[in-house]
């Protein structure tokens, strides 16, 4: 079981709720309308007591109308018809119409808060994508997919309904009470002002349960962050988990977690029931003090019913009103505690991108110059000293085994990665001068990992650019994949899945080609880009790309030496460097490394 206790249990949530009002604060209008729809129904309340202490002291007493008469002999009699301040019908016309109002200005109050809230929560939203969006690429071997989605959309909804309860609570139970504070005053002040020695108490109560509440809750949030993780992993890796036969396994594994989210759940919930029952206590010493110094005084000094209703009516209500809010700080300690969790997330560094020029006619030539670059807690560099040249309008392919350095070429080359020494020129110029964005629009590249998205087909291959159905035709017709694509049912329109499940593994790797040659790039990088396809579809694919030979910078990385045999120049890399260059046929007669690659695979 993990340990609940964290350095983070100490760390103060004034920041975090700093940071979670900047978010706030554009929509503050909303929020101020809001309070003063509050503070009118707060208004309000005191004229409930005190319409019940007026009408319990005259409505049910009357004054006689008129002198009466007088008897022969000189006996006066009284006169039988009582007169009453008010007459009956004006009660329910004054008690609907006082609580219509109420209703209206509670509806308006809500309304607006929840504007607010909502709107704040799009915001957040915003802010945490942008950060996503702008994140360091080393970031992202940390950070779990599922996590991510959790911090971006389930945590800023959480942390805002929370908070929206609880302000919706101190509004329309906290302004109340204190009107109400403000009549008892008016009414008594000695017995009001007595009744606030249990406040210390109070307070104190409530500090110890909010440090409690706050340590728990970091615990059941974080228990919870690793339960969503096991679950994506088992959905990611659906098709592992059944050729291992290994759903038992993962089912003990999610038992495990979830029973450590259950138990940091009852916990956090044990805290939270605390505070009410503890509140209440220390408020019911104080009511009961007040209660029974007011039928004293009642007693002695001959107060009226009327005024004694009202004093007690007026206690009540407001014991009610500091009952919900003994409730309020839990949620909010709750709401702050998840807050820090994703408002966390905008302090993840950003990619680093210094570069200021943008070029507009890109030839593709690429030169590294001892170029090094070791990743944080190797052993060994990825790239040591690394001299490489990869002419314009050529096709370039790098083979070596794996480890040899060939995709820390690419990273380096999309801006993923930075050299630690050495520089990289494009058409003469280093990219480290040049903006990320302008950069990488000169690259399309092919993954060894294929990703796609839950769109059509269409939207995947001309992904962030403007739709033409011709040049998709040419790029599917390129890629093999066009009499596919027209026996779908709703051909390019076709959603196909999440990272599209609904193709086979070849058709998402012919995708992802069609989505590259869409994008028209100068330099093309095929990172094993065929390694799914079978030879057929293969060599359609090989002569499609023919076609751009001597228009287009294209980088091959393979392992099957087959694709790469019609290279203008292959580099053959080990431990980070180039040991051998040359083409296919110079290379086999220099019978070095490529040769005995070339015999193995033959």
């Amino acid at each position: 079981m993990t340990d609940p206790t964290s350095a983070k249990d100490n760390e103060p949530l004034a920041p975090t709720a700093s940071r979670l009002w900047r978010f706030m604060k554009p929509h503050r209008w909303g929020l101020l309308l809001s309070i003063l729809s509050f503070v009118l129904v707060a208004a309000t309340e005191p004229l409930i007591p005190q319409l019940l202490g007026f009408a319990l002291g005259e409505g049910f007493s009357g004054k006689p109308a008129g002198t009466g008469s007088t008897l022969p002999g000189g006996v006066a009699m009284p006169s039988l018809h009582v007169q009453y301040s008010f007459p009956i019908w004006m009660v329910p016309i004054v008690l609907i119409g006082l609580f219509a109002l109420r209703g209206l200005f509670s509806f308006c109050g809500q309304y607006l808060l929840n504007w607010t809230i909502s709107r704040t929560v799009m915001d957040l939203r915003a802010a945490l994508l942008q950060v996503l969006l702008r994140a360091d690429a080393r970031v992202y071997t940390s950070l779990q997919p599922a996590t991510a989605v959790t911090k971006v959309v389930n945590d800023p909804q959480h942390v805002v309904t929370l908070i929206a309860g609880a302000l919706v609570t101190i509004l329309r139970d906290g302004l109340p009470a204190l009107a109400l504070m403000g009549y008892l005053f008016f009414i008594n002040w000695k017995l009001t002002l007595l009744s606030l020695i249990t406040v210390p108490g109070l307070a104190f109560v409530v500090r110890k349960v909010n440090k409690r509440v706050r340590r728990m809750g970091t615990w059941a949030y974080d228990a919870q962050l690793r339960l969503v993780s096991v679950v994506e992993d088992i959905t990611r890796a659906w098709r592992v988990v059944r050729s291992f036969d290994a759903a038992d396994y993962e089912k003990r594994r999610f038992a495990e977690r979830a029973r450590e989210v259950q138990r940091a759940s009852l916990k956090t919930a044990a805290s939270n029931a605390m505070a009410q029952p503890l509140s209440q206590l220390m408020a019911s010493v104080g009511i009961s003090l007040i209660v029974s110094l007011a039928l004293y005084q009642s007693r002695v000094n001959g107060t009226g019913v009327g005024d004694f209703a009202a004093f007690v009516a007026a206690l009540l209500l407001m014991s009610s009103r500091l009952r919900h809010l003994s409730d309020v700080m839990q949620p909010i300690t709750n709401a702050l505690v998840v807050a820090r969790g994703c408002i966390g997330l905008l302090d993840t560094p950003a990619e680093r991108d210094t570069g200021t020029r943008e070029l507009t006619e890109v030839r593709g030539d690429i030169v590294l110059e001892q170029v090094t670059l070791r990743y944080p807690g190797a052993n060994r560099d990825a790239l040591a000293a690394l001299d490489l040249r990869i002419p314009s309008g050529k096709t370039t392919a790098l083979v070596g085994s794996s480890g040899a350095g060939k995709s820390s070429v690419v990273s380096l080359l999309l801006g993923f990665e930075h050299p630690d020494s050495g520089r990289i020129l494009l058409d003469g110029v280093p990219i480290d001068e040049l903006t990320k964005a302008n950069l990488r629009r000169q690259f399309a590249v092919v993954s060894q990992d294929i990703v796609l998205f839950d769109l059509s087909v269409a939207d995947n291959i001309a992904y962030a650019q403007e739709r033409d159905d011709a040049k998709l035709e040419q790029v599917l017709r390129a890629a093999a994949l066009w009499d596919f694509v027209q026996g779908l049912p709703e051909g390019l329109d076709t959603t196909v899945g999440a990272n599209g499940s609904k193709l086979s593994g070849g058709q998402r790797q012919r995708l992802a080609i069609a989505r590259a040659l869409y994008k028209d790039a100068p330099v093309w990088i095929f990172d094993e880009a065929t390694s799914a396809l079978d030879t057929e579809s293969e060599r359609a694919v090989q002569q499609a790309l023919e076609q751009w030979q001597g228009r287009k910078t294209l980088i091959v990385i393979a392992h099957r030496l087959s694709t790469i045999r019609r290279a203008d120049c292959i580099q053959v890399m080990a431990d980070g460097q180039v040991i051998e260059s040359g083409d296919h046929d110079a290379l086999l007669a220099r019978d070095g490394t490529y040769a005995g690659m070339v015999k193995v695979q033959h």
